[in-house]
């Protein structure tokens, strides 16, 4: 009796195990940010783009390709040319997603990896079609502009391909050495250019202060004449008080003089 019931009892845990192994391959989660596809064996790729959460599935006959649908980054280096023919190492970070709708497409036409077969191909197309519109110095001055052209021709070619772009920019933009040596020869020469100009426009305002210095002194010469004409010797003795006052102050306040009037000595109240 109790090898019956626990014969019977094996076989109810087999069978629940069979059941339970049955229910557990026919159950898969989609994660938060990840979009799934299912492959039917029998019908192909279906149309259906499923969410997140946990979803039943028929086993062995359909199977699941989840997809991470978030925002990803890449960074796309491109060895390229200018429009004056010199070499420009670029390298491009780009934040893409698929499109959720066109999951199946994608997969059936491209496959799981897109990104990688996509993004280097169309990035460097673009890259090559743009920095041939401008030239070097065009590439430096004008850097706000060549970065919004590639993200304006990279998003609409990228959506070809079931591909939205949220950011496009340009994080790396260097010449070859020869142009680079040549843009530092020509800001020497400019700087050097600038010195010798600042030292000929000083050289100009010496020369015309010392004009102006002349042409005062003339002046003032020419007047000085016209009031002796005028005045006779009167200004020159007024000039003569002028200057012995000053010099009479200047001997007062100093420490070292003594004034002794002539005739007598102070010193030893004798007569000379």
């Amino acid at each position: 009796m109790a090898a019956k019931v626990f014969e019977s009892i094996g076989k109810l845990g087999l069978g629940l195990a069979v059941a339970g192994g049955v229910v557990n391959s026919a159950l898969y989660n989609v994660d938060a940010g990840h979009r799934a596809v299912i492959f039917d064996r029998f019908r192909g790729v279906q149309d259906v783009v499923v969410g997140e959460g946990t979803h039943f599935l028929i086993p062995w006959v359909q199977k699941p390709i989840i997809f991470d649908c978030r925002s990803r980054p890449r960074n796309i280096p491109v060895i390229t040319g200018s429009k004056d023919l010199q070499n420009v190492n670029i390298t491009l970070r780009i934040l893409f997603r698929p499109v959720t709708a066109q999951l199946p497409r994608i997969f059936t036409s491209i496959g799981e990896d897109y990104d990688e077969r996509v993004l280097p191909s169309i990035t460097t197309e673009i890259l090559k079609s743009v920095v041939a519109r401008f030239d070097a110095g065009e590439l430096i001055t004008q850097r706000e502009l060549v970065s919004r052209q590639v993200s304006e021709d990279l998003t609409e070619r990228a959506a070809t391909f079931g591909l939205i772009l949220d950011d496009v920019s340009l994080t790396h933009l260097t010449f070859g050495k020869e142009f680079t040596e040549a843009v530092e020869m020509k800001q020497v020469a400019q700087q050097e250019a600038e010195r010798a100009r600042f030292i000929v426009e000083k050289a100009e305002q010496q020369k015309k202060a010392a004009v102006i210095s002349a042409e005062g002194d003339s002046k003032a010469a020419e007047l000085i004449a016209n009031s002796l004409a005028t005045a006779g010797d009167g200004l020159i003795e007024l000039r003569k008080l002028e200057a012995a006052e000053d010099i009479a102050y200047q001997l007062a306040r100093s420490r070292n003089i003594t004034y002794l009037p002539s005739g007598q000595s102070v010193l030893l109240q004798l007569p000379q």
